[in-house]
């Protein structure tokens, strides 16, 4: 059974992190969602720390440019979590297949990719009776730290902006990869002597040119060999009447 998992509920089968109720209400985090995990046994103490171990499943939308992660695809996590004054510092490596399409041929290309990671999870604001107040502060601010929610932390938005900012905008097959044909899409790779017969746009005048005096000498040559034969005829018609005479 996965480590830190309820009986009878593995992280594959697990809800989401912050479910909503039939309202549409966001509720607090469900601690047996894959991506949340609970710091309570860190006490708080500082320098305290423990290691999470877990494949959990890639959420949607885990993509950049051609590159992707399967929604669904195994995520391996391999954490520490270290008690900080602050809150709760996490750090360790998340592991993710990634699926794309080749930039330059449009191939598929798939490859593991391994993201560091490390997160501070701040502990929430709270009064000198050590109850939780709101934080008057600007709670949109893209610079904030994720808050620590009764003693839970949820991983999900911070494995996910570490995998993603690994991909590639533009992955290639292999570094020398030759792409497609700019004139006919032929896969290159397949057949290194692919080409097409071009002309310099520079001449294109010259060659139209050409081709006129071309065409204009074979009309030339043709009236001249019809002018020729009737000239024959003549003359043949000419030298049997003198043979008649």
């Amino acid at each position: 059974m996965a480590e830190g998992c309820a009986p009878g509920v593995s992280w594959r089968t697990a809800g989401p992190s912050r479910p909503e109720d039939v309202g549409g209400v966001l509720n607090a985090l469900d601690p047996r969602a894959p991506y949340v995990v609970d710091t309570r046994d860190l006490g708080r103490r500082a320098g305290a720390m423990k290691d999470v171990h877990r494949e959990v499943p890639a959420t949607a939308g885990w993509g950049a440019g051609l590159a992707r992660v399967p929604e669904g695809s195994d995520v391996d996590l391999d954490l520490r979590l270290e008690s900080v004054v602050e809150g709760v510092l996490v750090s360790g490596t998340a592991g993710a297949q990634i699926d794309a399409e080749c930039a330059r041929c449009l191939e598929p290309v798939s490859w593991e990719e391994r993201a560091d990671i490390q997160e501070l999870f701040v502990y929430p604001p709270q009064d000198a009776r050590g109850r939780r107040v709101e934080d008057e502060g600007d709670d949109d601010a893209e610079d904030a730290p994720p808050v620590i929610e009764d003693d839970l932390i949820d991983l999900e938005a911070t494995v996910r902006d570490a995998v993603v900012l690994r991909l590639p905008i533009a992955p290639v097959c292999r570094e020398d990869c030759p792409g497609l044909c700019v004139h006919c899409g032929a896969l290159l790779a397949n057949d290194p002597g692919h080409r097409h017969e071009e002309t310099d746009p520079r001449w294109a005048a010259l060659g139209a040119l050409l081709s006129e005096g071309q065409q204009d000498g074979k009309v030339h040559d043709r009236t001249v060999h019809e002018d020729k034969r009737q000239d024959d005829t003549v003359r043949s018609s000419a030298h049997d009447e003198d043979k008649d005479d």
